[in-house]
Parts: C-alpha cells; sequence; structure tokens
C-alpha cells in the first residue's frame, strides 16, 4: 500500500517529476526547518486547546463573526500529529493518504471547519495581493481542501469554509526587549474538496508506474538542476 501525504499530493501538482524522486527514490530538494514557524503553530495550538477544554469561542471567534468552538474529539492530537495525522486508506486503490492539520473548530450546526496556522513578517500583509502573486499562497488554500477531504472520507460533516490564522511579525518595533509581536489576520477562504480524489488517484497512478516524468518548467528545483548542468557542459 502505497503512503502518501498531502505534501505528496502537492508535489505531483507543482512537478511529477520531483513527486517520484520523492516517493519512490527518496530524493528530496534541499530544505530548512522552519523552527520559529513551529513554534508560533503550537502557542496557537495551545490556547485552542485552552478554549476547546472549556468548550468557549476563541476572543478571535468573536470578534470575526465565527461561529464555532474548537472541536472537541478523542483523536484530536492525533490528527494534529505530524507522523500520524488522519488518514484514509482505500483497498481498492491501495493507498494510505493523510495530513496533519493545525486545528479543527465546529459550528453551532455541526459542520467541521479546518483551520490552519501560517506565520510571516511582512512590512505590509495583504492575504489578497500574496494569493494572487505567489503560487504557494494557492497551496495553502488546496492544503485545507485535502484536509477537508480527508475528514469526509473519515465520515464528519465538513463545512467549504476554512481559515488560515497568519500571525505577522513585527519588524519595525522600537525595542525587542526578548519579545516578537505579531499582527493576526484571519482569513476565510472558500473551497471545494471535489477535485481532490481524481488528484490523489492520479498520484498514485504516477508512483505505482515505471514512468520517469521530463522537468516541470514550472519547477525551481528542475530548473536549477537544469542550469547547471548546461554551466557544467560548457564551462569545464
Amino acid at each position: 500500500m502505497i503512503k502518501l501525504s498531502r505534501s505528496t499530493v502537492e508535489k505531483y501538482l507543482n512537478c511529477p517529476r520531483c513527486c517520484v524522486l520523492d516517493k519512490n527514490h527518496k530524493i528530496k530538494p534541499p530544505s530548512l526547518p522552519f523552527t520559529l514557524n513551529i513554534a508560533v503553530d503550537n502557542l496557537c495550538k495551545n490556547e485552542f486547546d485552552y478554549y476547546r477544554k472549556i468548550q468557549e469561542p476563541h476572543p478571535l471567534f468573536v470578534e470575526h463573526n465565527i461561529d464555532a468552538i474548537p472541536f472537541k474529539h478523542k483523536d484530536i492530537d492525533i490528527w494534529r500529529s505530524n507522523f500520524k495525522g488522519i488518514r484514509y486508506k482505500s483497498i481498492e486503490h491501495n493507498y494510505d493518504f493523510g495530513g496533519a492539520v493545525d486545528d479543527v473548530w465546529k459550528k453551532n450546526n455541526g459542520e467541521l471547519i479546518i483551520a490552519d496556522v501560517k506565520a510571516t513578517s511582512r512590512n505590509n500583509f495583504d492575504w489578497n495581493e500574496t494569493f494572487n502573486k505567489y503560487d504557494y499562497a494557492k497551496g495553502y488554500k488546496r492544503q485545507l481542501e485535502m484536509y477537508q477531504w480527508l475528514f469526509r472520507k473519515n465520515g464528519f460533516t465538513v463545512s467549504d469554509e476554512a481559515y488560515l490564522v497568519y500571525f505577522n511579525g513585527k519588524k519595525n518595533e522600537e525595542f525587542f526587549n526578548n519579545q516578537l509581536q505579531f499582527d493576526t489576520h484571519i482569513i476565510k477562504l472558500d473551497c471545494s474538496s471535489s477535485w481532490v480524489e481524481d488528484k490523489v488517484l492520479e498520484t498514485v497512478r504516477l508512483l505505482q508506474s515505471n514512468e520517469f516524468p521530463k522537468p516541470s518548467s514550472k519547477c525551481e528545483y528542475c530548473n536549477y538542476l537544469k542550469q547547471r548542468w548546461f554551466l557544467q557542459k560548457n564551462f569545464k
């Protein structure tokens, strides 16, 4: 059974070649640990857990008219674990697909809201500009849609409404004093998971085949290797 994650499908969408290199040949592009982002995630989750325990809305929900409270469920810590997450197994298609959510909220009508926490630091944070300009922002929306699909496959009723809790670090404060200040942005996204299953199956079929796709013209890693090979060939 092929085990794949949300990031596997995202790699397939961006560059099938890198997807095959990663899953079938264990060749991954270089990356850096986002330790500060992880710290922000954990602190935010601690806040949500407090309100989950007392079953009251987080103050951000009240401020932004979000009719929900943090979802209380015995598996919430499993769903949020990077090494476990919420999973769906298809015996018919021989795959085990999963992803780790940041948080889940429950509306008064019983529908679940999937939420993800992000951190950045920009002088002028504008989500609409970011979404229209950068592919990674569109990937955040796809990430939420894949998580929605996973919860639906596990029998939950899930709202198309999803949220990014975006923390923007202030860089121009007069003093640091060992404290990093943030502006908090609550970004509502109207999502659709209707595309997810087809792309999961396409990813699985590729990984089960002997196909080695051509480099994607949009892939920064493939283009880097192409240019490096060209320079090495011509400057020996």
